[in-house]
């Protein structure tokens, strides 16, 4: 199941991807302005956040093998369009549904390998399926470049829409559904639930999505930005530049998986949740948010990529601990809401990181300015995200407050197969 869910992910990050890494050529052939391309990146995230929280009411109550076999299926089809001839509507058209399909994707993941472990045994797993988005690119990357260079960018596209369909048979076969329910908030019972508006005003639960929103703002820009600012911003090429692409992806990969090993490791040895999901992770946040606003001071391309690099991916574990906090402090029946819920408040930096990227490139001295303008204003977002989550993520404590307000709900309908 791990396995799948990775490869689901795998896909899942690999479709987001696709547009920046072809983000040259298809400026070039649709003729487009930066502020078009960057509401082409804004465009997926337009219905994500509000997808998320619509599947993830629905996961509270149907097994999660249907949901993400629906969303794969979306995904697929919605890439074939995209073989034609295409206009700026149909692309953004597309890649507003293929959002809407993708949004829940995450927390809906999450839901279902929680299932399979304990939250003493979270942490690599958690990691494993992050690593899916990494991989995604890793993988994907110099595959969806050489189809862009040896075809076009419309096969890239064609190509994960052949991938997802090939998904969909292998999880028909063996996607299957877990057991395991998380003990309750309180020891009133299983079936209790806690109020939603205590815990969408939960400090620990705010905190931790301001760190991530921080986050995700660099992931968003990486998407959409990251190969036009190494083609049209340093002056690579198409191919060097769509390899490099890569970077942040590989050492992102490296952060999470370590990040995810130590705070499951430190877990398990009796650590506060307060140190190893909150006081860990914020940690790195700040340090990258300290980083990016030299990026243009740096005197070689190759600082300035490694100083890129470093600086949007070093807090990367936000995304490991993020759910797992979400876990530790919701109850099972409203697991998958709270997870829903909270990705699509971090989520919605997606929303707006490429647009105003793509405003201050056009309206800049020089592009080149415009994107390290933009990195600024990313290093900024990391410091205070980061400085909210040190102050104020406090599992333990927010846990004991929110069981005070625990109450016993029906019985829950068995999910239909």
């Amino acid at each position: 199941m791990t396995a799948l869910l990775f490869l689901f992910m795998l896909i899942n990050f690999a479709d987001k991807v696709v547009v920046g890494l072809a983000a040259v050529p298809l400026t070039r052939d649709l003729g487009l302005t930066p502020e078009q391309f960057g509401d082409i990146g804004s465009a997926f995230f337009l219905l994500f956040a509000v997808s998320a929280i619509v599947v993830g009411f629905i996961s509270n109550r149907v097994q999660t093998k249907h949901t993400l076999l629906v969303m794969a299926i979306i995904w697929s089809i919605v890439q074939f369009p995209m073989l034609g001839m295409v206009s700026l509507e149909t692309l953004i058209v597309c890649r507003v549904i293929l959002g809407a399909g993708e949004g829940p994707a995450g927390p809906v993941a999450t839901h279902a390998i929680y299932k399979w472990f304990p939250d003493s045994l979270r942490g690599l797993p958690t990691a494993v399926i992050a690593q899916g988005s990494a991989f995604g690119v890793i993988i994907a990357v110099p595959l969806l470049n050489w189809i862009i260079g040896t075809y076009s960018w419309h096969w890239a596209f064609g190509a994960l829409g052949i991938a997802g369909l090939a998904w969909t048979v292998l999880w028909l076969i063996f996607g299957r559904e877990g057991t395991l329910v998380d003990r309750p908030v309180s020891t009133g019972g299983g079936n209790e639930r806690v109020p939603y508006r205590y815990l969408l005003t939960c400090p620990t639960i705010l905190a931790v999505c301001a760190a991530g929103f921080a986050s995700y703002w660099g992931l968003a820009l990486g998407l959409t930005w990251f190969t036009s600012y190494l083609v049209a911003g340093l002056g690579f090429s198409q191919k060097l530049g769509g390899n490099l692409t890569v970077l942040p992806w590989v050492f992102g990969a490296l952060v999470v998986l370590t990040g995810g090993y130590v705070s499951q490791r430190l877990k398990r040895k009796g650590v506060s949740s307060r140190v190893c999901r909150g006081v860990l992770p914020c940690l790195t946040i700040v340090a990258g948010g300290c980083v990016l606003p030299f990026v243009g001071a740096m005197p070689t391309d190759g600082l300035k990529i490694a100083f890129l690099v470093f600086g949007s991916a070093i807090g990367s574990t936000i995304y490991v601990v993020l759910p797992m906090i979400i876990s530790e402090l919701t109850p099972h029946p409203q697991r998958a809401a709270m997870l829903a819920i909270t990705t699509s408040v971090v989520t919605f930096a997606g929303i707006l990181a490429p647009r105003i990227m793509g405003s201050m490139i056009q309206n800049a001295a020089t592009p080149l300015a415009g994107y390290e303008q933009g990195y600024v204003i990313l290093g900024v977002l990391l410091l205070a995200g980061g400085l909210i989550g040190l102050l104020f993520i406090r599992p333990e404590k927010d846990r004991e407050r929110l069981a005070a307000h625990a109450v016993a709900g029906l019985p829950l309908q068995p999910a239909r197969a």
